[in-house]
């Protein structure tokens, strides 16, 4: 019994000792990592009691203390709301659609770029790629416009004078050519994010594994379905999950940026209802409910397919 209270003191000693060296040896590391806790805690957590907000009428001017306890009755007006269930219908369709068309694209360029055999010409490829992460929206827009005009955009006037088409096809102004569009260029500024996260899992495949499928005389296309793809499937099944958790949501300088009259029907998604009928209209009761049932079933799917991925086998998130 005294023997394992001394292990035991042993190992607290041994502990503490160990926190306070790595304390002291990297003291800067953890200096710089207080900003971003702290941002995450005021912008992620201490918004949390505002929460409440959904079951108050609430008024701004009369704070919680003097605006109305509704309970459920906001979250009875949205569901009724013709706006809603349009707005509702429309991010469901597209979200799935960019999940769907959008998540095996990341897979395919990153196994291309770790199949090449030129460093240089992969870096800059890498480069190219990932470059349109960094760029807003709205500049993203402005160029697809330029370029997508019917009348006087490149493409257009390209494919006019090589004979593909005969009249200029209108991109963004008619609502099932900018359905389209709208996914194609979501896909083309996101991909290159995806493919650094997955070209970083194919880095950690152990060499050795190729090194003795060579030798056993495997080509290139069985390394990549029996070495490359099980080596990424965890950060596959991961990046799924949580792409899974976004599926209810909208982004609305995304939205914004692409809308216009002609392509209301389908441009009209949560984060413009939100913005539009909640925001806008100094509605903030409506805006924070629809925001906690856009949370709320986000957290469902993820769990969803943490279960579903831990039944297959898989480590899960959760």
């Amino acid at each position: 019994m005294g023997k394992n209270k001394n292990n035991q003191a042993a190992v607290q000693a041994k502990t503490t000792t160990s926190w306070k060296v790595a304390l002291k040896r990297d003291w800067q590391l953890y200096l710089l990592l207080i900003v971003p806790v702290l941002l995450v805690v005021v912008f992620k957590y201490a918004s949390y009691p505002g929460l409440r907000m959904a079951f108050y009428n609430y008024k701004p001017a009369k704070g919680y203390a003097g605006s109305e306890f509704v309970g459920f009755e906001i979250f009875k007006k949205i569901f009724k709301d013709k706006d809603f269930l349009r707005a509702l219908k429309n991010s469901i369709i597209f979200n799935f659609l960019d999940l769907f068309i959008g998540f095996p694209v990341p897979i395919i360029l990153a196994i291309l770029l770790n199949e090449l055999r030129f460093p240089k010409f992969k870096k800059v490829t890498q480069t190219i790629l990932y470059l349109p992460h960094f760029l807003s929206w709205v500049i993203v827009a402005s160029v697809g416009y330029t370029l997508f005009k019917p009348e006087s955009g490149l493409v257009n006037i390209l494919l006019v004078k090589n004979g593909i088409i005969d009249s200029g096809i209108p991109f963004l102004t008619e609502k099932w050519h900018w359905a389209i569009s709208y996914l194609l260029i979501g896909v083309w500024q996101s991909m290159g994010w995806g493919t650094i996260i997955y070209l970083a899992a194919i880095t950690g495949i152990n060499g050795e594994l190729y090194e003795a499928a060579t030798v056993d005389g495997a080509g290139r296309w069985a390394k990549i379905k029996h070495i490359t793809l099980p080596g990424i499937r965890t950060t596959t099944v991961t990046l799924l999950i949580m792409n899974l958790g976004r599926v209810m949501g909208s982004n609305f300088e995304r939205l914004d940026s692409f809308g216009n009259v002609q392509v209301k029907d389908f441009q009209y998604q949560l984060a413009v209802y939100i913005y539009e009928k909640g925001l806008a209209g100094m509605n903030f009761s409506r805006a924070t409910a629809v925001g906690l049932f856009q949370s709320l079933v986000g957290l469902v799917l993820v769990i969803a397919a943490d279960r579903f991925a831990k039944a297959l086998g898989e480590d899960g998130l959760i």
